[in-house]
C-alpha cells in the first residue's frame, strides 16, 4: 500500500473515532440539557397554572382549562395526595385514581418546593416527564410525554450527524491533500535514493522543504556527491591500478577464496593461453601441479616461495601470496628469455673452446715439434706455415668476436650513405676468386638497383660475407648478387646453387657458430660467425635479413635495407 494511501487511512480513521465519540458524547449531553430544559418549562408552567388555583376556583376546571391552554396533562393534588383536577380525566373518574402521595416529583414538591421525575405513567400508560410545585392547597402538576421529548432530542442529534458528516467529507478532502503534501516528497527521496543505489549518482533532489524532509533532501544530496566523488575515485584508482598491472611483463591473476578467478593481466593471458573472460573457476586454468599446487597453498593462507615450471612453451617462475580479506594473488615471472640467453650462453662459450681448441692444438703440436732438434729444414717451414694459417684462423674468430660485442653493446653506429651495390659486389668477388675457380663457381650480377643507403663498411662486409658463405657451400654452380627495389626499401639478395639446407636449419643459421656441416665448414675456413654479423649489422640499419633454402637446390639470402626517411 502506497504511502499516501495510509496516511489518509490513518488519518480518516483518527478523524472517525473522534466524530464518533463528539457525537455519542454530544447526543447524551443534549439528551440531559433538553430533559432538564424541559422539566424547568414544565416548572415554569406549573408555577403559571398555580396562579389560577384559588380556594373559590374549581380544581378541575382550572385543569382542564391549563391543559387546553398549554397542551400539557395538567394534575392539581391537594396536601394528602388525593387527584382533585386533571385534564385528561372527567370529575367522575378522579375519585378512582389513586392517591399521588408516593410520587417522586409529589413528595419533592411538598419538601423543596419543585421537583421533576420521568416514569412509565400507571392511569396514562405511557412514559412521561414530570413536573410538580408546591401550592398552597397542594401541588400542582405538568406532565408531558416522553415522545416529545424524544422527538426533539432525535432532530437535534440528527442534525449534530449531519454536521459530522458534513466534516468527515471536509477531513477526507483535507487529509488527502495532506498525505498528498507529505508523501510527494518522501516519494521524490525514494525514487532518487533507488537512481543513486542503482548507480545513476547524476540524480540529485531538488526538493526544498522545511523541517525533517528538508533536511533529509539535503543529507541524500550530500550523500550523492560523496558517493559521486569516492566513485569516482575509485574509477580512477582502478583504472591507474589496471594500467600498472596491464603494464607488467609478469603475469599476475586474483583468485577468490572460492577459488574463482577475478582478474587477471594480458600477459598471464598470454602465458596460460586463457580466451575467456574473468570471472571463472580456477579449473580452466592449465593442468599443471606446481601452479595449481601454489595456488591451493596461497588459499591456504601460506605464501610460496618462487618455484619454476613449464607451461606450454614458457618457462615461468610462480609465486603466490594469500590475501589478508581473503584470496590469493598468484605472479608468474617469464623465465624464457632468461633460460634460452643461459642456453646460448652455454653453448657460445662450448663454442668458442670447440673453435680455438683444434687451432691451439695443432700450434702448440707443431710448435712442440719446432723445438726439438734434428727437424729437417724443410719440415720446419710446413709446420710453420701450419703455425701461421691457424694462427690466422684464430685471429679471425676474435676479430669476428670482437665486431659482434661492439656492435651489439651498441659502441657502433651505422654512417649511412648511398653506396655503389657493384662496386661493393666486385670487391667482395675479389675476395673468392681463387676458391671460385678451383669450384667452377660462377660470379655474377643482378643490379635493378644500383645504390643502396647503408653504411659503407657495413655493407661491404654483409657482402662479402655473404659471398664467402655461398661460394663455400657450392660445387659447379653458380652464385649471383641480385638487387630490388620493393616499396620503401632496397632488397639485396645473395643467391647460390649450392648444397642448400633443410629446414629445421633455417631458423638457427644466423646463430653464433651455428653450422649446417660443421666438420666441411671448418674444413672451409668457415668461423661459424659470418650470418650472425650479417644479421647484426642489417638490423642496426633498421633492416632485416631472411634466408629460403632447397636440399640440393641452393639457399638465397636476402637483406633489406630501409630508404631514408624525408
Amino acid at each position: 500500500m502506497r504511502l499516501a494511501h495510509r496516511l489518509l487511512l490513518g488519518s480518516l480513521a483518527v478523524v472517525a473515532v473522534l466524530l464518533l465519540a463528539i457525537v455519542t458524547v454530544a447526543g447524551g449531553r443534549l439528551r440531559e440539557r433538553l430533559t432538564a430544559q424541559e422539566g424547568d418549562e414544565l416548572i415554569r408552567a406549573a408555577r403559571l397554572v398555580g396562579t389560577g388555583w384559588t380556594v373559590l376556583a374549581d380544581p378541575d376546571s382550572v385543569a382542564d382549562a391549563a391543559g387546553a391552554a398549554l397542551g400539557y396533562r395538567v394534575t392539581l393534588i391537594d396536601t394528602a395526595g388525593r387527584v382533585v383536577g386533571d385534564s385528561e380525566f372527567g370529575p367522575s373518574a378522579l375519585g378512582a385514581l389513586e392517591n399521588y402521595g408516593d410520587r417522586p416529583e409529589f413528595t419533592r414538591a411538598l419538601s423543596s418546593g419543585s421537583g421533576t421525575s420521568i416514569r412509565l405513567s400507571q392511569s396514562a400508560g405511557d412514559e412521561e416527564l414530570y413536573a410538580a410545585v408546591r401550592h398552597p392547597q397542594g401541588v400542582v402538576r405538568v406532565a408531558i410525554g416522553t415522545q416529545r421529548v424524544a422527538a426533539i432530542i432525535d432532530g437535534a442529534e440528527r442534525d449534530v450527524l449531519r454536521a459530522a458528516l458534513l466534516a468527515f467529507l471536509g477531513a477526507i478532502v483535507l487529509t488527502w491533500f495532506f498525505a498528498r503534501s507529505v508523501s510527494r516528497p518522501i516519494i521524490e527521496l525514494r525514487d532518487i535514493a533507488t537512481a543513486i543505489a542503482g548507480g545513476e549518482l547524476s540524480h540529485r533532489p531538488a526538493l526544498a522543504a522545511p523541517g525533517e524532509i528538508g533536511d533529509l533532501s539535503l543529507a541524500l544530496h550530500e550523500m550523492a556527491e560523496q558517493l559521486g566523488r569516492r566513485l569516482t575515485a575509485l574509477r580512477e584508482e582502478d583504472a591507474r591500478l589496471t594500467a600498472v598491472v596491464e603494464s607488467l611483463n609478469e603475469g599476475v591473476l586474483s583468485v577468490s577464496a572460492r577459488g574463482t578467478v577475478v582478474r587477471l593481466n594480458d600477459r598471464a593471458r598470454h602465458f596460460l593461453r586463457i580466451r575467456v573472460e574473468p570471472p571463472f573457476e580456477s579449473d580452466q586454468l592449465p593442468r599443471n601441479a606446481t601452479l595449481r599446487e601454489a595456488i591451493a597453498s596461497a588459499l591456504g593462507g601460506s605464501a610460496t616461495e618462487p618455484t619454476e615450471l613449464q607451461v606450454f612453451d614458457h618457462t615461468l617462475a610462480v609465486t603466490a601470496r594469500p590475501l589478508a580479506a581473503g584470496g590469493a594473488v598468484v605472479a608468474l615471472f617469464d623465465l624464457t628469455a632468461i633460460r634460452r640467453l643461459e642456453l646460448v650462453r652455454r653453448d657460445f662459450v662450448a663454442n668458442v673452446s670447440h673453435e680455438l681448441k683444434t687451432p691451439l692444438t695443432v700450434v702448440r703440436g707443431f710448435a712442440e715439434t719446432l723445438l726439438e732438434p734434428g727437424v729437417p729444414a724443410s719440415d720446419q717451414r710446413q709446420f710453420a706455415e701450419s703455425i701461421a694459417l691457424h694462427a690466422a684462423r684464430m685471429q679471425r674468430i676474435v676479430d669476428d668476436l670482437l665486431d659482434l660485442s661492439r656492435i651489439e653493446s651498441g659502441r657502433w653506429a651505422p654512417a649511412p650513405e648511398w653506396t655503389d651495390v657493384a662496386a661493393v659486389a666486385r670487391e667482395a668477388f675479389a675476395t673468392v676468386q681463387a676458391p671460385a675457380r678451383l669450384r667452377r663457381v660462377r660470379l655474377e650480377l643482378d643490379l635493378e638497383a644500383s645504390a643502396v643507403y647503408a653504411d659503407q663498411t657495413a655493407l661491404r662486409q654483409v657482402v662479402t660475407n655473404l659471398v664467402e658463405n655461398a661460394v663455400r657451400h657450392t660445387q659447379e654452380g653458380s652464385v649471383t648478387v641480385r638487387t630490388r627495389v620493393q616499396g620503401n626499401e632496397t632488397e639485396i639478395t645473395v643467391a647460390d646453387t649450392g648444397i642448400g639446407m633443410s629446414s629445421e636449419h633455417l631458423s638457427r643459421i644466423f646463430e653464433r657458430f651455428y653450422r649446417v656441416d660443421p666438420a666441411r665448414a671448418r674444413a672451409d675456413g668457415g668461423t661459424g660467425l659470418g650470418l650472425a654479423i650479417v644479421k647484426h649489422l642489417v638490423e642496426a640499419h633498421g633492416g632485416r635479413v631472411t634466408a629460403e633454402s632447397t636440399p640440393g637446390a641452393g639457399t638465397s639470402v636476402r637483406v633489406l635495407f630501409p630508404a631514408p626517411s624525408a
